[in-house]
């Protein structure tokens, strides 16, 4: 009954057309499948001697490969580490000052968000990596590549956060000034925690996606993966391979993020559910308290 409510339940005829696309679709598949084998194969992709280095520990390039691999994920991961830390700081801030502050100060603060939000994510990179030596501000390329990541999406997390903030009950706000709590506290210790709590989805997709931008740090010539992976290509002329092993990791990375975030959504529900199930149990008790003094008393 319950499937039958937003459609028409499907006779015979439509489940037998819909047998017959699905099977359609799944032999143009497997045709799809073989004919990129059959290319590949023509092209000796399959070859031993271009998969043994990247998967065969007794080849003579496996340590040194997986030692350069691994020195290009340390410094990816290095670079995104950081990146968050300071968009996740400077993101709050920012979103803080635009719900917060006067109308002509925050005016500023939406004008500054929107000039980086319209700037690829290469260009400030590239940017900032010109523009700050000709200031004398000379650096290593990774922090090159953290300021532009910085920039860009720290001013998205502000969006993410001050949506957050929105979406929560007046009454929220409302209910913490009339205890007396100044507005910094009434952000600190009601809204901004609730915010977070509720974006955190979207938050940990931004998450990734500075994961992923950090592949664009190969334009100032900093080895993070990608531009590793360049590298070895270029010494086996296995391109396919390489590419498809950094997907592979980017992949695993991407998708233990993902579900580090539904950990952490999940424990958070959790504390919820358990903070109201106490104050409800303590409702109950002051309530007993209370009737099994009445009958003293009477």
């Amino acid at each position: 009954m319950s499937a039958s409510v937003l459609y028409d339940v499907p006779g015979p005829r439509a489940k037998r057309r819909v047998m017959l696309f699905s099977v359609l679709a799944l032999v143009g598949l497997l045709a799809g499948l073989y004919v990129v084998y059959r290319q590949l194969d023509k092209q000796n992709q399959f070859d031993a001697d271009k998969w043994s280095p990247l998967f065969d520990p007794t080849d003579d390039s496996f340590e040194l490969v997986w030692a350069r691999i691994g020195e290009g994920m340390a410094n990816t991961l290095m670079a995104a580490a950081l990146a968050v830390v300071f968009s996740l700081v400077i993101g709050t801030l920012l979103a803080v000052t635009r719900v917060t502050s006067a109308p002509w100060y925050r005016w500023i603060v939406v004008g500054f968000i929107e000039l980086l939000r319209g700037i690829p994510v290469v260009i400030a990179i590239f940017f900032v990596a010109r523009v700050l030596p000709e200031f004398g501000v000379s650096l290593e390329p990774m922090w090159y590549l953290v300021i532009g990541l910085t920039l860009y999406n720290s001013v998205v997390i502000a969006e993410i956060v001050r949506a957050g903030i929105n979406s929560l009950p007046k009454g929220q706000r409302e209910a913490a000034e009339s205890l007396g709590l100044t507005r910094g506290q009434v952000l600190r210790l009601v809204l901004l925690p609730q915010a977070f709590r509720a974006m955190l989805p979207a938050l940990i997709s931004q998450l990734v996606v500075i994961l992923k931008d950090t592949s664009l740090g190969f334009i100032i010539s900093y080895e993070e993966t990608v531009r590793v992976a360049g590298q070895i290509v270029q010494n086996l002329s296995n391109p396919i391979q390489t590419y498809l092993l950094i997907a592979v990791i980017f992949i695993v990375v991407n998708y233990a993020l993902s579900r580090f975030a539904i950990y952490v959504e999940r424990r958070l529900s959790q504390g919820k559910k358990a903070a109201k199930t106490d104050e409800g149990a303590a409702v109950v008790h002051a309530d007993d308290l209370a009737g099994a003094g009445a009958t003293n008393v009477g």
